[in-house]
């Protein structure tokens, strides 16, 4: 195994995966994230990951900010649907600075009145600055319009009127409702003994409560595609089409992760790249994307072309899906379709900080972090039987919804 578990009493784990570097990547990684949120909530829990880092029982702002970076470290964080991340890079020698902030954020923060309301007119101006940027808000109203009345389907950002209505007992409330100490990572990817390392881990963390929440993510409704279109203030056409998808557990998710790139993953030489933008030149940017949850998923293509081109642009999506539905790949295409994505997960594995946090996720959603030979093995299983399966069930033209922003809207 090439890496390491230690839990402490409270459920709190710590991974260490070893590595030669003189550089160290760190997470600690929380299963919580937007899709906790009570109704009319929106945006608590990435406005408590900004607040994270605004003062803690004995460290202002300045210090928490200095505290890494006066050594040359690094220090950030993200929110999305399911997990809440903060995330460093530093010298090794570092490693109990890293360990004690960790720690003081996420255990010890105040969330004091006054960095709330500075801290609200800072994410006020993040979302009209994402409303901005129609390729980016696009994505989100798609998965609003797959998950519609769902905490799934709202966005990570909240709207203007509910950050607005925060109070710092949501804040709390959040934590103690969430915050559940078994589902909490942290990850580290450094040069260290691994005995010593857990006595510093143990150091920092062992006075940190067991806290276990009964935590009970409500299904999404039953989903019903549909097609909308909203005239934008924009250049060009924005187009997001796709549909549910398979969860983290289903058995299928590698399947689909193959399809996804031999369709409009990494890299050009994707179907969609190749057609679309490169025979056609009717589209600078299309991709495709999958998304997988605890218990479903999103699957989505994007395009962005002008005005003009966009109803061709569909048509051909179209005409690639079906060809995905209606022809089973042959030995030799799937071979390449495989190394290819072979290839891309050994690159990740490359991005030590990506790759500590993709492992600390496993660990919450698996208890296991399966090594890059055991990936390659579930990636070669995939049948090109099992991929038109896939293709027939995901790409089901009546399962399609569609979300197209239109230049015309008033400024």
């Amino acid at each position: 195994m090439d890496y390491h578990v230690f839990t402490l009493p409270s459920g709190l784990r710590l991974l260490y995966k070893p590595s030669e570097s003189s550089v160290t990547h760190a997470c600690i990684l929380i299963n919580a994230g937007s899709r906790n949120e009570p109704e009319g909530k929106d945006g608590l829990a990435h406005f408590i990951e900004h607040l994270l880092f605004k003062r803690t029982a004995k460290r202002s702002t300045g210090q928490i900010l200095n505290y890494l970076e006066s050594v040359g470290g690094d220090l950030n964080a993200y929110t999305t649907k399911e997990y809440t991340c903060i995330h460093a890079s530093f010298l090794n020698p570092f490693l109990k600075r890293a360990f004690d902030l960790f720690g003081d954020l996420v255990f010890h923060s105040t969330f004091p009145l006054s960095e709330m309301e500075k801290e609200k007119s800072v994410i006020l101006d993040e979302i009209a600055s994402y409303q901005d940027q129609p390729e980016e808000a696009i994505q989100d109203d798609f998965e609003d319009l797959i998950f519609a009345g769902h905490a799934l389907g709202r966005n990570i950002l909240g709207t203007a009127a509910s950050v607005e209505s925060l109070q710092q007992a949501d804040i709390f409330s959040f934590l103690s409702s969430s915050y559940n100490t078994e589902e909490i990572v942290v990850g580290v990817s450094g040069k260290y003994n691994f005995k010593e390392l857990t006595r510093t881990f143990t150091k920092y963390y062992s006075a940190v409560p067991h806290n276990r929440p009964v935590v009970h993510h409500q299904s999404p409704p039953q989903y019903q595609s549909k097609t909308v279109r909203l005239e934008k203030t924009i250049a060009q056409t924005h187009c997001v089409l796709g549909t549910r998808a398979y969860s983290v557990y289903h058995k299928h998710k590698t399947g689909l992760l193959l399809l996804n790139n031999i369709l409009g993953g990494n890299g050009m030489t994707s179907m969609l790249n190749l057609t679309i933008r490169e025979k056609y030149g009717i589209a600078y940017t299309i991709e495709s994307n999958y998304t997988p949850f605890s218990d479903t998923g999103i699957f989505s293509i994007y395009l962005g072309t002008d005005e003009e081109k966009a109803e061709k642009a569909i048509r051909l999506v179209h005409k690639q899906l079906k060809l995905l539905r209606e022809n089973k790949m042959g030995e030799l295409a799937l071979g390449r379709a495989k190394k290819k994505l072979n290839g891309f997960i050994a690159l990740g594995e490359d991005n030590r900080m990506g790759l500590i946090i993709a492992m600390a996720k496993n660990l919450i959603d698996y208890n296991r972090s399966d090594s890059l030979e055991e990936v390659f093995e579930r990636v070669n299983r995939v049948t090109s039987a099992q991929l038109l399966e896939i293709a027939n069930e995901i790409l089901d033209p009546s399962a399609i919804s569609m979300l197209i922003f239109e230049p015309g809207g008033e400024a």
